[in-house]
């Protein structure tokens, strides 16, 4: 079995010893080391590629292809992945069902999901449109420096768009999220799905990654911190203001639900967490909304 590594390591790991599958992870260079290690100590043999993450998924797609015995999941365009992250919304519905929580007209749903190549968070929105329909509202956050998928809608095109035709790089603190294209089987879907997609600094993930832990003592990556900014720019900004405004859904906030859609902080070493939050306790991020 081969696949991309990044955010998907843990997915995969225990192939080799739930049956006699050799897996070999394809990735970038640039990726942290935390995650080569972990697929290493799973039994995965770790290929790296030069280049960016869509360079490492198109040389593990063409090797996969020559070889008969071998299974490529692609971030990019595979159907299974996206059903399997589909399943998540039903499983909230059931989390919801359980406390009481109530999703209907007067009781709208926030989702705010981070976005890489889109797969984990297009799975959710499909699935969770499908549950509640016009009573959730779902939007998509990505790193500043690597807005794959916004690149990809704002495009209105049918052809996919590489960030780097912009003069974007991909270099982000929030490697998961660090794609420079967006899939093209998730994005079509998501035209008429998705509400908004905002996107963040590094500063400003390190400060909600510093505000998580102080407040909740919640342990989350860099990457799993971009979907906070999204209630702020939602109340704050004047184009998340008028959405609640031209919407209807501005009188309706003191009986909403909010979900921060946030993963991978259990598989951070400490030494790292702590890195981070020495970082974030330096930095002071600006989260005015003056034009959005």
């Amino acid at each position: 079995m081969r696949d991309r590594w990044g955010s998907q390591g843990r997915g995969y790991r225990r192939a080799p010893t739930a049956a006699t599958t050799a897996v070999e992870g394809c990735g970038r260079r640039r990726a942290t080391r935390r995650k080569k290690l972990r697929l290493v100590n799973a039994g995965a043999a770790v290929i790296e590629h030069t280049g960016d993450y869509l360079n490492a998924v198109a040389h593990g797609r063409e090797e996969s292809r020559h070889d008969a015995r071998s299974h490529f999941v692609d971030d990019e365009y595979s159907a299974d992945l996206f059903n399997g992250y589909a399943v998540a919304a039903a499983e909230l519905k059931a989390q919801f069902d359980e406390r009481g929580i109530v999703v209907d007209r007067d009781h709208p749903l926030f989702v705010y999901l981070p976005c890489g190549v889109g797969g984990a968070p297009g799975g959710i929105t499909f699935s969770l449109k499908d549950l509640f329909g016009a009573d959730v509202h779902c939007f998509f956050a990505e790193p500043v420096a690597a807005p794959s998928m916004l690149v990809q809608l704002a495009s209105g095109l049918t052809e996919s768009i590489p960030i780097s035709d912009l003069g974007l790089d991909g270099r982000t603190e929030a490697d998961g999220l660090a794609v420079g294209r967006a899939s093209m089987l998730v994005a079509p879907l998501m035209r008429s799905r998705v509400t908004g997609i905002h996107t963040v600094t590094d500063e400003q993930l390190l400060v909600l990654l510093r505000h998580a832990f102080d407040t909740a003592e919640l342990e989350i990556e860099p990457s799993a911190a971009a979907g906070m900014a999204g209630p702020l720019i939602l109340t704050r900004s004047p184009t998340g203001r008028r959405y609640l405004t031209e919407q209807g859904l501005a009188e309706k906030l003191a009986t909403s639900c909010h979900v921060v859609w946030t993963t991978g902080g259990g598989l951070v070493p400490p030494a790292e967490r702590q890195k981070h939050l020495a970082r974030a306790r330096a930095l002071r991020a600006d989260f005015t909304f003056d034009d959005a």
